[in-house]
């Protein structure tokens, strides 16, 4: 199935892109984000290794001197040789100017912790990565837009195809996060 394909690109656990295709359309961008909030927070240890297998460090920027980025790399491969896995950090709101410096201080902190507590760092930034890369395939993704190039609509996101599915009206529904809809004005 090509959304699940798609959806794998964003999380690489097959229960997470099952679940989240499961549940198409969304009626939102914001219900799409929620849904795949809420399949991160139910990886299981197994599926959260599955994810983080398919998971490779983001390219280093080429800001900094040759000592920064040998700095970088050895604290990548020292995460990665304490943790068993890649480094993840969701930059999406850092600024790119700071990218280097954030990296780095986020590297020292996390190799600190212990398995335990990393997993759970690592879990929310593997959501967080999740919820941008969904927001990217929601509004550029053509398996989102039917293939034709054009953003999806907000009100489309998680749809395989332009417009509103075949035989349904416009609704207020609403996705309570839950795996429910809910219609205003109706029990």
């Amino acid at each position: 199935m090509a959304a699940e394909q798609a959806l794998y690109a964003c999380c690489a656990s097959h229960r997470w892109a099952r679940r989240v295709a499961h549940h198409r359309p969304y009626p939102t961008v914001e219900a799409l984000l929620a849904a795949g909030d809420e399949a991160a927070y139910d990886l299981t240890a197994g599926d959260l290794a599955e994810a983080l297998a398919a998971e490779t460090p983001a390219p280093l920027p080429d800001r900094g001197g040759s000592s920064v980025r040998t700095a970088l790399r050895a604290a990548h491969a020292h995460y990665e040789a304490k943790f068993g896995h890649a480094f993840l950090l969701a930059l999406d709101l850092t600024d790119p100017g700071e990218v280097l410096d954030a990296t780095m201080a986020s590297l020292r902190e996390r190799l600190g912790h212990d398995e335990d507590e990393e997993a759970v760092v690592t879990a929310d930034q593997l959501r967080r990565l999740c919820r941008a890369r969904l927001t990217r395939l929601a509004t550029e993704g053509p398996a989102i837009t039917g293939g034709t190039g054009t953003p999806a609509s907000p009100d489309r996101a998680g749809s395989l195809t332009p417009g509103l599915p075949r035989g349904t009206e416009p609704t207020a529904r609403r996705y309570d996060g839950r795996g429910r809809w809910t219609v205003p004005g109706r029990a």
